[in-house]
């Protein structure tokens, strides 16, 4: 059992009469501060067009240059924020109570991934829609997501902690669709990773005009239904015992904020967090202000504390960056920093009401020392095969023949060429696989949750942005420097995640919380540190943000060699105490552990063996939970089998997948993070699937 602070609304608050002067006045400052913002807002661009020529322009003795930008530059794109904010913000507050969870919005319930994907996928083909067959494009991926992430939660009653795990694996399952076809179709899908970032650029009232019939149609629908959301919010049962049809209600609700989510989407590209922030902030007034729960109170003024969001993050965006930023770096950025935030705010609050135990249907049995011994030459035999494979296989096929003669020396000039390439790919692809199957056993193990890896945890982002300052900043870095760089940025995050997580001891789920918020952090900057350079450094990143081991040299994977040999020993050393921490806090206390102190070490040694993955070859994602987790299926719960049983199908499932990238679309390449990333999410889906609770 968890819970937040600062929950969806409560009985008691629902019973309390509505002020209606102190609502008033709630709304009142609301638009003033609109008002202000807005002004200051259509002052700010890349023309000499400042506020004293628009206060004339009012008067009717402004020039026509500024006539000109205020209509075609600066009014369409406050329009798009108001729209956006509205928009995203009434979705957000429908969600969250839809789903009776603070921590319901379009982002963690997938529904901009969603929109995104289907967006892309249509430009990808080449297909241009005008703006309404495009929106109806958005609402049909969104509300699949939507649909999928409350499913797996149960309707996001299950707690936080699953609804953010479900709406993370569906994201980054989408995102890495998205990413691929990105990546495959450049010149179709030009100039939409900036906007899949959220931007409010316009350049006419064209797209405002079009979408704005639906957002009013979204919101008349979302009051209709705010009298069932009130009771909706007293249980299930009560409502259906006070004549709410319950199904119904929750159907309509669902698609009445996929419908608003996706106009927005259509008009400005998934803006972050909106949804999340402003429904937070107008429930932080709801205690000195009774009545601000009820929703025909809670939806109007969550649209108008998401438009005061979007306005503010785009005024700070140009005040800090410049008139030109404005163009260059997409408003979402700003959003989803903002958002993270209040994300890490909200975990930081969590606290567990029992201890902590592993999901139901999770857990393993014990199995025979023949049945390890079998499972783990088997895997060897698979991983010899999978060498095998990824060094015969890619844009040239060859015999084993040729690789024998290449390992005697005997090899012609081309044979020698091509496996001289391939070989520190492989080799990379196999270590790099092994050290993060590694790293999420351990993860597994001091979270006492299967569902955690260290890309959850933040650990991976932290290493990403690192790593991808460095490329932009010294692009001609040594593998060491970049290594060194990634490492100390992973563990400088996981240090963070682990700090803000303390409150008088470790709660899992709370770092498993904060972690992903610092993830979406992580994210934000690091699509800031490209968004802002040239495109030959947006390309690079791309790739490696996508995991490839394109261009690896021996070298290059020193870093990760060194850091299995020096970190896995000490890993193995505390197997039996990573038994005793995936069971409780109780036990390992009593047989002497010191409990904090292995805790710290063990995660360090993962945000170490982490950072040397990904600055070998980028992000790689969901191996820290696949393989862990497929190894104690076949080996049970004991952490001395299931650590070597975890990195022989890391490496495996790596390997393999590189194999494939580079075989499937040769000569172009399908990056293995991808590729892995398509692989995982599903199979994390499946978890989440077989363990939900269902909803009465």
């Amino acid at each position: 059992m968890t819970q937040l602070t600062a929950p969806v609304p409560k009985v008691e608050s629902l019973r309390q009469p509505v002020r209606r002067i102190r609502v008033a006045g709630v709304f009142v400052l609301a638009c003033v501060a609109i008002v202000v913002l807005a002004a200051v807002h259509l002052t700010q661009g890349t023309s000499s067009v400042g506020a004293s020529d628009l206060v004339r322009l009012v008067f009717g003795q402004g020039t026509d240059n500024a006539a000109n930008v205020l209509v075609a530059s600066r009014l369409p794109r406050l329009l798009a924020g108001v729209l956006v904010g509205v928009a995203l913000g009434v979705a957000g507050a429908g969600l969250q109570s839809l789903a009776r969870n603070p921590l319901a919005s379009p982002d963690t319930l997938g529904v901009n991934s969603g929109a995104y994907l289907a967006v892309v996928v249509v430009a990808a083909f080449g297909v241009s829609l005008p703006v309404l067959p495009a929106g109806g494009v958005a609402f049909v991926g969104g509300l699949a997501a939507a649909g999928l992430v409350l499913a797996l939660s149960a309707g996001g009653s299950t707690g936080p902690t699953r609804l953010i795990l479900a709406g993370s694996a569906v994201a980054m399952a989408l995102g890495g669709v998205t990413t691929l076809m990105l990546l495959l179709f450049r010149e179709e899908t030009v100039g939409t990773f900036a906007w899949g970032a959220g931007t409010l650029v316009q350049t006419d009232l064209h797209a405002v005009t079009q979408m704005a019939p639906v957002v009013a149609v979204g919101i008349v629908g979302a009051f209709l239904l705010a009298a069932n959301l009130d009771i909706l919010t007293l249980g299930d049962d009560t409502a259906a015992v006070l004549g709410v049809n319950v199904r119904r209600t929750r159907v309509l609700t669902t698609l009445v904020t996929v419908l608003l989510s996706a106009a927005a989407v259509t008009v400005a590209g998934p803006v972050g967090f909106v949804g999340l922030v402003a429904p937070v902030l107008i429930r932080l007034l709801a205690p000195l202000v009774p009545g601000l729960l009820r929703h025909r109170v809670l939806l109007p003024l969550s649209g108008l504390a998401g438009f005061l969001v979007v306005l503010t993050s785009d005024v700070a965006l140009r005040a800090a960056f410049g008139g030109q930023a404005g163009v260059e770096i997409p408003t979402g950025i700003m959003t989803m920093v903002v958002g993270a935030v209040v994300l890490i705010w909200l975990a930081r609050k969590h606290r567990d009401s029992g201890p902590s135990r592993s999901p139901a249907g999770t857990g393993s049995g014990l199995r025979s020392r023949r049945t390890f011994l079998l499972v783990a030459v088997g895997l060897v035999v698979l991983l010899i095969a999978a060498v095998l494979t990824a060094m015969l296989t890619g844009d040239a096929f060859l015999r084993t023949g040729d690789l024998v003669n290449w390992i005697n020396g005997r090899s012609g000039r081309a044979i020698t060429y091509v496996l001289d390439q391939r070989f520190p790919r492989v080799v990379s692809a196999v270590l790099c696989g092994a050290a993060l199957a590694i790293a999420g056993t351990t993860v597994q193990a001091v979270c006492r949750n299967p569902l955690a890896e260290p890309g959850i945890l933040g650990i991976t982002g932290g290493a990403g942005v690192g790593a991808i300052a460095t490329l932009i900043l010294l692009p001609s870095a040594s593998i060491w420097l970049l290594s060194g760089v990634a490492a100390a940025a992973a563990v400088i995050t996981f240090g963070l995640v682990y700090l803000i997580s303390w409150r008088g001891g470790l709660s899992s789920d709370r770092l498993v919380l904060i972690g992903v918020g610092v993830s979406s952090a992580a994210t934000a900057i690091i699509t800031l540190l490209i968004v802002a350079t040239d495109p030959w450094n947006l390309s690079l990143a791309m790739t490696w943000l996508s995991g490839s081991t394109y261009g690896r040299t021996l070298p290059q994977v020193a870093p990760v060699a060194l850091a299995l040999l020096v970190l896995t020993p000490f890993i193995v050393h505390v197997r039996r105490d990573l038994d005793l921490l995936a069971l409780d806090d109780d036990v390992p206390r009593i047989l002497g552990v010191r409990l904090e102190r292995t805790r710290l070490l063990a995660l360090l040694a993962s945000a170490l063996l982490t950072a040397a993955a990904v600055s070998a070859i980028g992000v790689v994602g969901f191996v820290g939970l696949v393989a862990p987790h497929a190894a104690r299926a076949l080996v049970g719960g004991r952490h001395a089998r299931i650590l070597p049983v975890a990195a022989l199908l890391g490496a495996i499932l790596v390997s393999l997948a590189d194999s494939l990238g580079r075989t499937v679309l040769a000569p172009a390449q399908i990056p293995a993070g991808l590729l892995t990333a398509l692989i995982g999410a599903p199979y994390f889906v499946y978890l989440l699937w077989r363990t939900r609770v269902p909803v009465r």
